[in-house]
């Protein structure tokens, strides 16, 4: 097959052609030509006002929930849900049934990804069953394709068995990820803790449950030497301390979720489910705080948190819904009201996520196999409950307008187009 992507500009600083409108031939998933103006015919042509084009995203915090809750959500349909997202990359979360804690796990989910259009890179578990009691064999999964470690939705509270698996992975410098929670700190807390709490009549769960955590953690990775990578970070606190951990020379690295970014404690006056997340919608000062350390660079990128749930765990009272929203199909329109450019986003969805991780960046320059995002920085539209391409409809962002419309991805010789 053949795509001639027609006036696009690149985008992409690692690029020579960074900042130039040209077209790019593709042939057979192989970047053929960039030129000024090309006269190859193709099997297919992309050509759309405002057209710019990155290396392809990758996300690094997502649930697919395959294997064992595929009612929510399944490696086909979250993989259609990221191509619809622009990313081609995605690692996905270990909370499955059975728990994607040991080597054979790994492999299922890397063999049954093969011929999808999006890949699917998952993350091993700390701990067995992510139960937080006993460490996982995480070299054997390492060396079985698990690009990270985490025990996803379960952020491990035991700093002893942290701190082992910090040292442990020194082996092969591998990166914990931990969501920051402190679940001994008011865990029955529906929203956060303040005055809409009081507001709403509901269990607020202080900011301090985040920030005693991350401020712990920084000093385990001081200790062990290793790394750590924090993802729903939600509060100003949060960020002076992984700033100040920067400034030290830790590696320590962050991401944010989008709705952290769109959405604050004020938003649930109607009691909307589908904005009930951990770590909780913060303070209008902390969803400013997050939006300013993003275009700073504290932050170092985006993750999704695409965490499906079914309709019987979202159509029910506030008290009883389960945590978490759908979001890979709406990363970039979010960001696109952040007052960033084009090249800050793509450094966040793109180029960052891989440094992260130890990943090879791709390129844009002729004879490489084509890995690209489609992207209009411009366009606006309104995001619909009937184009979810996700299994569960759990999204906060219907009836939203959203500026940043993604065109398609090429993933080798795999495409999709919106």
């Amino acid at each position: 097959m053949t795509v001639l992507i027609k006036q696009a500009t690149i985008t992409d600083s690692n690029s020579p052609f960074n900042g130039q409108t040209k077209d790019i031939f593709i042939k057979d998933g192989v970047i053929t030509s960039i030129s000024n103006s090309s006269k190859e015919k193709a099997d297919k042509i992309i050509e759309a006002k405002g057209l710019a084009v990155s290396i392809g995203w990758m996300d690094i915090f997502a649930h697919f929930c395959d294997p064992g809750y595929d009612h929510r959500e399944t490696l086909e349909t979250g993989a259609k849900a990221a191509a619809v997202g622009g990313y081609t990359d995605v690692m996905v979360l270990p909370n499955t049934n059975p728990v994607l804690h040991t080597k054979s796990q790994i492999e299922y989910i890397i063999q049954k990804s093969v011929n999808l259009p999006v890949n699917i890179i998952p993350i091993g578990a700390v701990t067995k069953n992510t139960e937080g009691k006993e460490l996982a064999e995480m070299y054997d999964m390492h060396q079985s394709g698990a690009i990270a470690f985490s025990d996803g939705n379960n952020s491990i509270q035991s700093p002893g068995l942290l701190l082992k698996a910090l040292q442990y992975v020194l082996a092969f410098e591998g990166t914990i990820i931990q969501l920051p929670d402190d679940k001994t700190i008011n865990a029955h807390g529906l929203v956060n803790e303040g005055i809409v709490s009081t507001q709403l009549g509901l269990p607020g769960k202080p900011s301090l449950s985040e920030e005693l955590m991350i401020a712990r953690d920084i000093e385990l990775v001081k200790y062990s030497g290793s790394r750590i990578h924090f993802t729903g970070v939600s509060t100003q606190k949060s960020i002076d301390l992984i700033k100040a951990a920067k400034a030290e020379g830790l590696q320590v690295s962050c991401s944010v979720a989008p709705y952290h970014l769109f959405f604050c404690d004020e938003d649930l006056i109607n009691y909307d489910t589908n904005l009930k997340v951990n770590p909780p919608l913060r303070t209008r000062t902390d969803m400013l705080a997050l939006r300013e350390a993003v275009k700073n660079g504290i932050v170092d990128c985006i993750a999704s948190h695409h965490i499906p749930q079914d309709w019987d765990h979202k159509a029910s009272e506030f008290e009883y819904a389960k945590n978490g929203m759908i979001g890979l199909e709406t990363v970039f329109g979010v960001l696109g009201d952040c007052n960033l450019s084009p090249a800050q986003i793509v450094q966040l969805l793109a180029i960052a996520p891989r440094k992260i991780f130890g990943i090879t960046l791709p390129e844009i320059k002729e004879g490489v196999t084509a890995k690209l995002t489609l992207f209009d920085p411009a366009g606006k539209y309104i995001y619909e409950a009937d184009k979810i391409q996700s299994r569960s409809k759990n999204a906060a962002f219907v009836g939203k307008q959203l500026t940043g419309k993604v065109i398609g991805i090429i993933n080798g010789n795999s495409s999709y187009f919106n």
